[in-house]
């Protein structure tokens, strides 16, 4: 184990809490802690929990309505003014719907708009194809400017958001619909940027970002009763990529497997192999959605029929650790 000061993540009854829940706290106490935080939204303050922000300032929110183009756009107008903008959406229409604005009007001119993407992934559940968004890390890694963030647990996207009220950068803050477990504590570090090891091992690195690092976790104390020592790197900032701690990682190991609740063509998946490619090639296995739409049912039943458990993640870490020999 590391010297993160992890929750106990492998008890049964252990906590959950939806990652968006943190988000609304962190925004509401970036609030009290500076004036010049105001928030925006799309007519969904209550999925987004940025209904908390509301309350307490309703001089400082607008409701923008069903126009996720208007709402970044917007957003960017506060920047240029002086503002610190979050401004809120479910992740298949912002920034689905509206990433040229995101582009032209945000990044372009490098206005530290903080956009919030809630249900991601396909953990969105019986919402089906058009509700899980699946693309917007890739979407969002390519933009010149942008910081991508996707919090572990509800705990960290509370400090993730903090610290992005202070961050003088454009952000994408990537949030999950349903309750995940709370992996980390108030003690558990987290810095815009950084990588954290949360299990060590030697034998194969498994880099996982958002709701997959409690997964990887799992898969790594399994894996151990099979032999195979796994070092557990929890990813929350896929750009900018914390390149010194995976390649450290991996120097050890020499194989890899990454985790993601997105699209592994350009999302983190993406990201770890053009890194390896370039720095310190290995066997690598991407656990992710592979060139798919989602589908509707139950998010457990979706995890499954994805490839998304402990359980996957457990073969590709076999399957690297053979080819590796």
């Amino acid at each position: 184990m590391s010297d993160t000061h992890l929750n106990d993540y492998l008890k049964k009854d252990v906590a959950s809490e939806p990652i968006r829940k943190g988000f609304g706290r962190g925004l509401l106490e970036a609030g009290k802690k500076n004036e010049h935080v105001v928030a925006a939204c799309a007519d969904l303050t209550d999925s987004t929990q940025m209904s908390l922000f509301k309350d307490a300032f309703p001089e400082r929110f607008v409701e923008i309505g069903v126009a996720e183009q208007n709402l970044v756009t917007v957003g960017s107008g506060l920047a240029a003014m002086g503002k610190i903008p979050f401004v809120s959406s479910y992740a298949a229409f912002s920034p689905g719907r509206n990433w040229e604005q995101i582009r032209t009007t945000i990044c372009l001119n490098d206005q530290p708009v903080k956009i919030v993407g809630s249900h991601a992934g396909v953990s969105v559940g019986p919402d089906g194809a058009t509700h899980q968004m699946l693309e917007d890390i890739a979407l969002m890694r390519v933009l010149p400017n942008m910081v991508v963030i996707a919090p572990g647990d509800s705990v960290e996207a509370e400090k993730a958001t903090l610290l992005l009220a202070a961050d003088k950068r454009p952000a994408y803050l990537r949030l999950a619909r349903e309750a995940t477990p709370i992996i980390t504590t108030t003690r558990t570090p987290f810095q815009i940027g950084k990588a954290y090891v949360y299990a060590r091992g030697a034998d194969v690195t498994i880099v996982a970002t958002g709701t997959m690092t409690y997964q990887a976790l799992l898969a790594a104390d399994k894996l151990f009763k099979d032999g195979i020592d796994a070092e557990v790197i929890h990813c929350p900032t896929i750009k900018p990529l914390d390149a010194k701690t995976i390649l450290e990682s991996v120097k050890k190991t020499r194989a890899v497997v990454t985790v993601e609740e997105a699209q592994i063509n350009g999302g983190l998946g993406g990201a770890i192999a053009e890194l390896l490619a370039e720095e310190m090639p290995a066997p690598l296995r991407r656990i992710g959605i592979k060139d798919r739409f989602g589908e509707s049912g139950k998010p457990e039943e979706l995890l499954k029929h994805f490839g998304l458990t402990y359980h996957h993640i457990m073969l590709a870490a076999h399957e690297v650790a053979d080819k590796k020999k």
